[in-house]
């Protein structure tokens, strides 16, 4: 969740923008706040009239250069913390190994998560009280514990062998991206809601994708704007996703039953009878739609990296395929993926970490602070935000030797420093979901590398980050047997 959570300043970003577009050109001038270590405000500067730096935060991404924005001011401020303004929030960027190690150390402590205001108006329905409801989080929790996800790794298997059987053919040429967020959909319905039927997926995936295709607009809730246009198509995906609840609501369950998120939801809502019938389906529905808002781009972005990796490094995707051919050979036909196979993954493994090092699909996370900070010589004032990032440790050589080298072995053995790797946060508030994606990509990967060889067709593509990492130009890519 936090990784979407990161994601969502963008909407503050653009409101900014649209709001006070007119100061821009009253008044020209930034305004530098120079170091002072005795206690005062971290160094920095406040950029535009209440969009700040939000255009800087942004463009650098788009750019497919999320880290200039956190390098150049931790050069030209403090390489410990610097203060910036983004789209009106008062932020405090913590930066490098004992940034992080703060930010993670006081998780529920002196910081909260923060939520732009913006985003509940499309995650949470009215009367809905999902984000303050702990049964409902407490669920999400345990089917993303990692002694649930084995049980998943057959049905993802399955899933990703019929998907790849119904859709990829040698020979094929393919925007990868687009195809690996449909896979990643239709995983995502049968783990979540354990529905396969063909017309509902089709229908929630029309509104997710139109959806996410207008909720980083600017926040104006008009008739025609992207803004309503994407609370319209969250309101139409309750509406597909309410009888599918009150179906699975209505029928008897067992302990054993619960193997996707929807069992858990209604579990936890069974001895909630003083809750009206009408909010809880509200509730379930907001907690789905939440969950898969979090893991879909996620997960796309991450499979996409992997795959973009591969394709420029033979010898990477020849260790991987070895490894993968292994365990495909110890299997009976016919016979899915388990977790033990999952654990014999070892180097496909160091691909993926070192795929999320190099371009993780989230720059980073937000928090609030409870209470006045003391760090580095440095007040950061209660209400601030604190913006934590991979960008200040993931490609600096302190801690990671020829940092643009794609180098998977790096994860081997005791492999980075505690704190400089840190693609889904670290501590009580590290996305939940890390562990789940992370076997996804594994079993996805099994599946392409054993029956694929691919090729990039555009050789300089960049990633950019709008607002999660993505292939600029949606990865095309040629699908090639073993033996060409």
């Amino acid at each position: 969740m936090d990784l979407f959570l990161s994601s969502a300043l963008v909407v503050v970003v653009v409101f900014g923008v649209i709001s006070c577009i007119s100061f821009i050109f009253i008044n020209l001038q930034t305004k530098k706040i120079k170091p002072n270590g005795n206690g005062g405000l971290p160094p920095g500067r406040t950029g535009w009239p209440i969009i700040g730096e939000s255009l800087n935060f942004v463009s650098a991404g788009k750019d497919g250069e999320p880290e200039r924005f956190v390098r150049e001011r931790m050069k030209n401020y403090s390489p410990d913390v610097f203060k910036t303004s983004i789209s009106g929030e008062k932020v405090a960027c913590f930066c490098g190994v004992a940034g992080n190690k703060f930010v993670f150390s006081n998780e529920n402590k002196a910081l909260t998560t923060w939520w732009p205001s913006q985003i509940s108006k499309i995650l949470i329905s009215k009367g809905s009280s999902m984000g303050d409801n702990k049964k409902m989080r407490d669920s999400v929790s345990q089917f993303l514990r990692p002694e649930a996800i084995k049980y998943y790794v057959p049905i993802m298997d399955d899933r990703i062998k019929k998907f790849m059987v119904e859709r990829l053919v040698t020979n094929q040429e393919i925007n990868a991206f687009p195809i690996f967020k449909q896979i990643t959909f239709s995983l995502s319905s049968k783990l979540f809601m354990n529905t396969e039927d063909p017309a509902l997926v089709a229908k929630l995936s029309t509104q997710f994708e139109n959806l996410m295709a207008s909720i980083f607009s600017a926040p104006i809730n008009f008739p025609g704007t992207n803004f309503r246009r994407a609370i319209n198509s969250a309101n139409r995906f309750r509406k597909e996703v309410y009888p599918l609840i009150k179906q699975r609501r209505s029928e008897p369950h067992t302990s054993d039953d619960k193997r996707d998120l929807l069992s858990y939801l209604i579990a936890a809502s069974a001895n909630q009878a003083d809750i009206d019938e009408e909010i809880i389906l509200k509730e379930i529905a907001d907690t789905l739609l939440s969950v898969l808002m979090a893991s879909h781009d996620t997960t796309s972005s991450l499979v996409s990296a992997v795959v973009y990796f591969l394709a420029d490094h033979p010898h990477v995707y020849n260790q991987v395929m070895e490894e993968q051919n292994e365990i495909k050979k110890s299997k009976h036909e016919g016979e899915m993926l388990n977790w033990g196979d999952v654990m014999k993954m070892k180097y496909s493994g160091n691909v993926v970490n070192e795929a999320l090092r190099i371009l993780p699909p989230a720059p980073g996370g937000f928090r609030q602070d409870n209470t006045d900070i003391i760090y580095a010589g440095f007040t950061i004032p209660k209400g601030w935000k604190i913006y934590w990032t991979v960008h200040s440790t993931h490609k600096d050589p302190k801690y990671f030797e020829n940092p643009e080298e794609f180098n998977p072995s790096r994860f081997e053995g005791k492999g980075p420093a505690p704190y400089s790797f840190v693609p889904f946060g670290v501590g009580p508030r590290m996305c939940p979901g890390s562990e789940f994606s992370r076997t996804g990509v594994l079993v996805f990967m099994h599946n392409l590398v054993t029956s694929y060889r691919f090729e990039k067709l555009a050789q300089n593509e960049k990633f950019i980050c709008n607002p999660l990492a993505m292939p600029a130009q949606g990865l095309p890519i040629r699908l090639l047997s073993h033996d060409q």
